[in-house]
């Protein structure tokens, strides 16, 4: 019976271990703001962790998975342009043998919508991938759901 307790603790211990080893460098915060009655702009926020970084929406093909935003189609809204980002830093990475756009610290992507109901809630996701001077992470998806009042 030792031995039984004492073999199924080592496989928790492991498997906990494993968990503590997967890596989030970046967090999601969303917030949307009236512009005015039929106007309102979503802010998409990526917190990254020191050392990490995502990459821009303006990655050339043949390089990193770049940073992308998919809204579910609904009546209430309809997106006003493109999801619009700040100017990112650009160097050229070894790894993918060409200049690439990213970011680090934070980033706050905007997307405007036109709403054609006074309150919504946009659902969607990101898409991004996330890197440091060792390694990259396999590209990861996050939904979101934005609440506009």
């Amino acid at each position: 019976m030792k031995k039984i307790t004492l073999v199924l603790s080592m496989v928790l211990f492991t498997i906990a271990g494993a968990f503590a080893q997967i890596e989030k460098p970046v967090t999601w915060s969303y917030v949307a703001k009236k512009v005015n009655k039929t106007e309102a702009v979503l802010y998409l926020k990526a917190s990254i962790d020191s050392k990490w970084h995502i990459y821009s929406q303006n990655v050339k093909s043949g390089g990193p998975v770049k940073t992308t935003f998919a809204f579910s189609p609904s009546k209430d809204f309809s997106l006003v342009g493109k999801t619009t980002e700040p100017k990112a830093i650009v160097k050229y990475e070894d790894t993918f043998k060409m200049n690439v756009s990213y970011f680090e610290n934070q980033v706050i992507f905007q997307q405007k919508i036109k709403l054609n109901k006074g309150t919504t809630i946009v659902k969607g996701s990101v898409e991004f991938m996330t890197c440091n001077d060792r390694q990259c992470l396999p590209p990861e998806e996050v939904e979101f759901s934005i609440p506009v009042k």
